[in-house]
């Protein structure tokens, strides 16, 4: 049998062999073109004995379709540089598989017994991403080929103390240094290549092997790409490879010096030092082909390390004759905020989409990506998005959240809501619009202004009212008692083993989906998300066996943990596969015709270095662990691959939502250095901006409408005579006077603001206890005052809050400031029944005004009357709050006048005409009273006032003012949404409106 002849494609060479191709070049067909290049001798069965590595899925789709075009062809074999260490070809021999979430799990136990021990250091929740950091550091010592016994080589006295408790923690970790491998990370990539390394020794590769795209960043992949670049038809080919850098910086760069940790070069530098190679010994994988090599000069110059800037001055010069072409197709935007930034860039691809320009947005930022992906909507244009969306935020991943929320309950009414709207929820054919309509009754019936938790017993007593009513729903108990079955036994777990949590979890999620018939045909575990959520359940029921009891707080991290290491691509189909969104990975070996580099501010690009919670950077350096300003210098790399492109545009949000923000260190690198190039660099900057500005602007148009349209004046509507209330309470009068306009949306319009789900405590439930509180104590003392009142009080006070409040904290806090005023209103309660007797709490009555125009009844409800010995009346007002002044008395606060007026004509229920002899406002907190007069002349004069006040109202001219006497500056109206103000002011005069 005739041998195959070797595939000789790369001359011999006596070292490893790399080459480069320069920043912005398209570097998958450069690629290819490279690769026909070297082949053209050859038969064309001869590529499929070629070998691609690739650093991410996404670039090995990507060069198959760069392959796959043009003429039939056979394709190389093409590989991800991470599935090393799952080829079971690859990895046999080497120690089995740990699933990641096993070695979670047992390390976290070392984590918690850590807090444990130590609460101060962290929450009991923080468990579990302590765990993923930690496995991350024994993943990295893998990859650098140590072991944890590195630890003990460090002196712990030459750090700080929490470095040193950080030392002697990891000291227990040396029962994993036989299992390295055994994770599937770079650890077991590293454990790969060397028995690669020791097999190839035996028998290198004959025919070609090609690592593409990678920038050895990490120690793992390095290791392999050594091995490759030194085999007889191995190569490298490096993304983004500066060839116009000059030889002195590359010589500090490899010499590993801390400060050029951040230069885009730095890996590089890294991986060419420890090939023995130079600089100038990478060659470029295929000549010319370079969108701008003016501006790539411009960069390099731009992004030199710290220490050799000075080279701006000594090599800007040559550079000026060519800062124009540099900046040719370069457009700089400061947008003023992130939603300014999102718009400019949809419209800058919306603008590509129509020219059929290939267009992508590159940034590390994926809430801009999100936000950019709404913007296009409004076109229907759905991007080519790389990254997908995150398992939390997919619909299933919602739920799942929104039901782990509800373990260890009782379940607000608010998050109960949150739940049964969930369109996963009972998500069975035909099944959601039923639910759906009993959900809407719940809502509007118990849940809002209601129980601040489910109050299972109220739900099923409202189903069978409702039943009874209406026939049409009589499967409302059988729809609640459902619901109870599914989320009532999981509110009462305060510890129990973890993988009891998984199954109840899943339990109840799959209950809930089903419906009341426990279907299973419901939506909950399709698409790719759903699959996801139900592969992230399984693991964590399967892997959780012997785990131990835990809080359902903890539970709920775990699961919060695991959800963000994922995500999913997005569902929605492509609409404009010219258009696309690449984080920077994605972006190192891809290109297109129009590149936009978005989110370009210090923080996002480049992000900070996240914080170490093991290592400081001393120790790191003194056990060989790279820096973690290695991340900044791959994104620098990554900036400097996308800046290179033939069009650019650089985007950044002046603002965010909170503060100022601070440009990338790389804008203002370019910009310092084109300004101190002179009227030249400075005419190239300022025509970028100018260009920015332009495309600003064109965005901003986007959302003006197609004429102009006036700010609404104050209003003050006119309604007929015959729409406008006829009746009214004292304390609506008030609102009357000052707000007329929220009468008119209450009697007019009829229209009332919904509670929220629950009850909060807020100031109206808080007066509500308070009322309560009194009107038992004077319930159970309106004979006399006995010598125990104190302790009557306090009890009522403590029953009412029970009933009122139940919020444990706040009903302790409320009972404090309550017991903390009891002395006071006990004494001030002596001094009324010295004066009179009570004789009627919470009674209601009416009083018809006599000279207005039409008839006008007003209504009352006072908190208290007593009678006097003479046969005339107190009338007590209960302020939970505090006490109006005399002045406000005098002009708004006309509730006890006209009550005293009421009773003056026998106006309550059950009670003779009486004259007011006192009107008193009681202020519990502020422990105040108030005095007002009860002169009849005074009582008459405010009954004058409010029939004027009412006169004026029953005349077709007079209309109801928008905010007319506003309290304060601050006052907010609940209609304030309605009369549209912010379009104006409370001093503009008030535009008449006919209905």
């Amino acid at each position: 049998m005739t041998p195959t002849p070797n595939l000789e494609v790369f001359p011999p060479t006596a070292g490893a062999r790399v080459f480069g191709l320069a920043p912005g070049a398209d570097f998958l067909r450069c690629l290819v073109a490279g690769l026909d290049d070297r082949l053209a001798s050859y038969p064309p069965e001869a590529m499929a004995r070629v070998t691609i590595w690739v650093n991410s899925r996404r670039a090995e789709r990507g060069l198959r379709n760069a392959l796959s075009g043009g003429s039939a062809r056979l394709l190389p074999r093409l590989h991800v540089i991470s599935d090393l260490s799952r080829d079971p070809v690859y990895a046999s021999g080497l120690p089995e598989l740990i699933p990641t979430l096993r070695r979670k799990l047992d390390l976290s136990r070392l984590v918690g017994a850590l807090i444990s021990a130590q609460p101060g250091l962290a929450a009991d929740t923080a468990a579990f991403d302590l765990a993923d950091s930690l496995s991350e550091l024994l993943d990295e010592l893998g990859a650098a080929g140590l072991k944890p016994e590195i630890f003990e080589t460090v002196d712990p006295g030459e750090h700080a103390l929490h470095w040193q408790r950080s030392l002697r923690f990891l000291g227990i970790l040396n029962e994993f240094g036989e299992h390295l491998a055994s994770g599937d990370g770079q650890a077991r990539l590293r454990a790969v290549t060397l028995k690669l390394e020791e097999s190839w020794s035996n028998c290198a590769p004959r025919d070609p092997l090609l690592v593409a795209g990678s920038t050895g960043s990490r120690a793992g992949t390095r290791a392999f790409m050594k091995l490759v670049a030194r085999q007889p038809q191995g190569a490298l080919i490096l993304p983004g490879f500066d060839f116009d850098l000059p030889e002195s910086v590359w010589q500090r760069l490899q010499r590993g010096e801390e400060t050029h940790g951040d230069h885009p070069q730095g890996a590089l530098a890294q991986i060419l030092h420890e090939l023995g190679l130079a600089p100038n010994s990478v060659h470029p994988w295929i000549d010319g082909d370079i969108p701008s090599r003016e501006r790539n000069n411009l960069i390099s110059l731009a992004l030199r390390p710290a220490p050799v800037t000075d080279q701006w001055r000594s090599e800007g010069g040559r550079l000026k004759p060519t800062l124009e072409t540099a900046c040719e197709g370069l457009t700089w935007i400061d947008a003023p905020d992130p939603r300014s930034e999102a718009r400019v860039v949809a419209y800058a691809l919306r603008r590509a989409a129509e020219e059929n320009t290939r267009a992508a947005l590159i940034t590390p930022d994926r809430s801009l990506a999100r936000r950019v992906g709404s913007e296009l909507d409004r076109w229907r244009l759905i991007p080519d998005d790389s990254a997908g969306r995150p398992l939390a935020l997919t619909p299933p991943g919602v739920f799942l959240r929104l039901v782990a929320d509800g373990i260890h309950g009782p379940l607000s009414a608010e998050a109960l809501l949150c739940l049964l709207k969930h369109p996963l929820v009972c998500s069975v054919p035909g099944g959601r619009r039923r639910h759906m309509d009993l959900v809407i009754r719940l809502e509007t019936s118990c849940l809002r202004g209601g129980a601040p938790y489910a109050d299972w017993d109220g739900f099923a007593k409202w189903s069978k009212d409702l039943a009874a009513k209406s026939v049409e729903h009589s499967d409302a108990p059988t729809w609640v008692a459902w619901l109870k079955n599914c989320l009532h036994p999981m509110e009462f777990l305060p510890e129990a083993p973890l993988r009891v949590f998984a199954i109840i979890h899943r339990r109840t999620a799959e209950a809930l989906a089903g419906g009341p018939e426990m279907s299973e045909a419901h939506g909950l575990w399709q698409k790719d998300a759903g699959q996801a959520c139900l592969s992230l359940v399984e693991e964590i029921a399967q892997e959780t066996i012997d785990y131990g009891v835990v809080k359902p707080s903890e539970y709920r991290a775990l699961l919060a943990s695991q959800m963000s290491r994922q995500d999913v691509p997005e569902e929605a189909v492509v609409t404009n596969e010219s258009i696309s969104i690449w984080g920077t990975l994605e972006a190192r070996v891809q290109s297109a015709d129009l590149v936009i580099l978005g989110g370009l501010n210090e923080g996002i690009w480049p992000s900070q270095p996240g914080a170490d919670p093991w290592l400081s950077r001393t120790i790191r350096r003194e056990i060989g662990l790279s820096l973690p300003d290695l991340q900044i210098g791959l994104a620098a790399h990554d900036f400097q691959q996308a800046i290179g492109a033939k069009e650019v545009i650089l985007v950044r949000a002046a603002r965010d939502a909170e503060a100022p923000t601070v440009p990338s260190r790389w804008l203002l690198r370019i910009e310092n250095l084109l300004r101190g190039l002179g009227d030249t660099g400075s005419r190239a900057i300022d025509a970028a901006k100018a260009r920015g500005s332009t495309l600003l602007a064109e965005a901003s148009r986007i959302d003006l409408p197609a004429t102009t349209i006036a700010p609404a004046r104050r209003p003050c509507p006119r309604p007929p005579l015959h729409a406008r209330p006829c009746e009214l309470s004292v304390t609506q009068l008030e609102s009357l006077v000052r707000d007329p306009y929220a009468i008119y949306a209450r009697k007019v319009l009829n229209l009332r603001q919904l509670d929220p789900p629950g009850c909060s405590p807020d100031a109206l439930s808080r007066g509500s206890a308070v009322h309560a509180a009194l009107q038992s104590f004077i319930e159970r003392t309106q004979d006399e005052l006995p010598q125990d009142a104190l302790e009557i009080f306090l009890a009522c006070a403590e029953d009412a809050l029970a009933e009122a409040a139940p919020w444990p904290a706040i009903r302790a806090i409320w009972k404090a400031r309550m017991a903390k005023s009891a002395k006071w209103f006990i004494e001030e309660e002596a001094r009324r029944r010295d004066f009179a007797e009570p004789a009627a709490l919470e009674i209601r009555g009416m009083r018809k005004l006599e000279s207005t125009p039409l008839p006008f009844t007003v209504t009352a409800k006072a908190d208290r009357v007593d009678i006097l010995p003479s046969g005339g009346c107190a009338i007590y007002d209960y302020k939970s709050g505090s006490i109006p002044s005399q002045k406000q008395i005098a002009t708004f606060h006309l509730q006890l006048p006209l009550e005293g007026a009421i009773a003056s004509i026998g106006g309550f229920d059950g009670l003779s005409p009486s004259k007011p002899e006192r009107l008193q406002l009681i202020g519990l907190n502020s422990r105040k009273t108030a005095e007002i007069s009860t002169e009849p002349e005074s009582v008459a004069q405010t009954w004058q006032r409010l029939s004027e006040l009412i006169s004026a109202y029953q005349t077709p001219e007079v209309g109801y003012t928008a905010r007319l006497r506003p309290e304060r500056l601050t006052y907010e109206s609940e209609f304030d949404h309605l009369s549209r103000k912010g379009e104006w002011s409370d001093g503009d005069d008030p535009q008449d409106k006919e209905p």
